[in-house]
């Protein structure tokens, strides 16, 4: 165990997370439960939306999957990371304001709230709940693993042991804490991860003898480490490009994400929010890939991808410092986790419970119940990450893909074009739905491109052909 740096480890987070839960105790709010626990009152400022986007975005895949890849790969998954870039700007400007306005128009707490209202219809929740809840836990085992990785790298305690510690913490944090806290830590987490990505990548390159003589290491060892088509020369200019639509402007219909463009509280913070979580976003990705592909020379033979950030850290790093800079992924996971559980919890107890089988359930019992299920979706998604992969970035990226596929449509055809109904939304759910499950498994590169770009374009097809068609008919 490396004493110094897991003490700076574990006191880092826990300021952070005692000053979220103090802020989200004294924060004064009239608005209902269900708005302050999953929205925090829909009263996030300019930066403070920027951070939580940018915190929940950069999650375990963005800080120890995602530069475990680029270890492997090089500089073409560097390429293939910063197509990243575009997810703020994107969110914000296609749902934005309009989005913020139809939720608050519907009272809606939840994506799957607005899709209740748009399109009247039972199944469009009830689907839309069933994908939720399916993608979402492969998405939380993901940051789970993350997130004791970590703290087995720098503790030096086994897998288990570290995992069981993460998700009691996550839990007591989250159960009691809400939205709100969560927002607020974002905001600090935030800030940690642009200034540690800095600190890390500048000493990376002082102890590799500059970029130079990493650079030389690097095509020394082999040559394809240096252009945009990975090591083995996979990274196609088509498959790179898809990932543009995968992790850049389909994250529109990440529920995790939307819900988020639900609770700015200005224009003015709106705004803001835009280009501060567009930097950001671009300076943090950048970054931490670039570190991934720079640590090979550094240190060689890595087996386990996703440990490449906390070992090379803790190679090039004083301890007290390499604590304090690792703070920011635990804490960007920590936060991603957060953020997953509230939705999943919202998804049971706001769309399923309150809307058909309690619906005048009181105060108290929706509180009561909302906690419980959120530790009890903890425990369960604990219990799926004992067994961990070498690289969660795969998980991650699968449940971003089929999240994508089945809500794209629903949500920005929803927005913006009138004649979509519920049966166009049904048939784009179903249809995103089972071709990306059946791509993945099947053909999970169809025309040299990732399976979300086939199941998105079948996705529309549907929707618009079943809102035209069927609409018209029923009429």
């Amino acid at each position: 165990m490396n004493t110094t740096a897991t003490i700076m480890l574990f006191s880092s987070v826990a300021i952070i997370f005692i000053i979220g839960l103090l802020a989200s105790r004294t924060a004064k709010s009239s608005n209902s439960f269900m708005e302050d626990y999953y929205l925090g009152g829909r009263s996030l400022g300019g930066f403070v939306l920027a951070m939580t986007m940018t915190a929940t975005y950069g999650s375990a895949s963005s800080f120890i999957g995602g530069p475990g890849v680029a270890y492997t790969e090089g500089l073409g998954w560097v390429l293939l990371s910063v197509t990243q870039v575009s997810t703020g700007y994107f969110t914000l400007m296609i749902l934005g304001k309009r989005f913020a306005i139809v939720a608050k128009k519907y009272k809606a707490v939840t994506m799957v709230d607005f899709l209740k209202e748009r399109y009247q219809s039972k199944w469009v929740v009830l689907l839309s709940s069933f994908s939720i809840i399916i993608f979402l836990f492969s998405a939380m085992a993901a940051q789970w693993i993350g997130g004791g990785r970590l703290i087995e790298s720098v503790t030096g305690l086994s897998y288990h042991s570290a995992l069981l510690i993460f998700v009691v913490t996550v839990l007591i944090y989250v159960t009691f804490g809400g939205f709100r806290a969560v927002t607020l830590t974002d905001s600090i987490q935030g800030t940690i991860m642009v200034i540690g990505t800095f600190i890390l990548l500048g000493s990376i390159i002082v102890a590799g003898g500059g970029i130079s003589s990493i650079m030389a290491d690097l095509s020394g060892e082999n040559p394809n480490l240096i252009t945009p088509y990975g090591a083995d020369g996979t990274l196609t200019a088509s498959y790179v490009s898809s990932y543009w639509i995968l992790v850049g402007v389909g994250v529109v219909a990440l529920p995790q994400i939307v819900v988020r463009a639900m609770s700015y509280k200005s224009t003015k913070a709106f705004h803001r929010a835009l280009i501060i979580g567009t930097i950001v976003v671009g300076v943090i990705m950048l970054n931490m890939h670039l570190i991934g592909v720079f640590a090979r020379p550094i240190l060689p033979g890595i087996e386990v991808g996703d440990t490449v950030i906390p070992l090379v850290a803790l190679e090039v790093l004083p301890p007290w410092l390499a604590g304090i800079v690792l703070a920011a992924p635990l804490a960007a996971i920590m936060s991603t986790v957060d953020s997953l559980l509230l939705l999943v919890s919202s998804t049971i107890v706001k769309d399923v419970y309150i809307n058909y089988i309690k619906p005048n359930a009181p105060k108290k019992q929706v509180r009561k119940l909302s906690m419980t299920v959120t530790a009890i979706l903890g425990f369960i998604v604990y219990l799926l990450a004992i067994n961990p992969p070498d690289l969660i970035i795969w998980l991650n990226l699968y449940t971003i893909g089929g999240l994508e596929a089945a809500f794209i449509w629903p949500v920005v055809m929803g927005l913006y074009w009138k004649k979509g109904n519920k049966y166009g939304a049904i048939a784009a759910i179903v249809i995103g739905f089972t071709s990306y499950i059946l791509f993945q498994a099947f053909y999970p590169e169809p025309f040299g491109m990732h399976s979300v770009v086939s199941s998105i374009g079948l996705s529309l097809i549907a929707y618009v052909g079943a809102s035209l068609s069927l609409g018209k008919k029923i009429v």
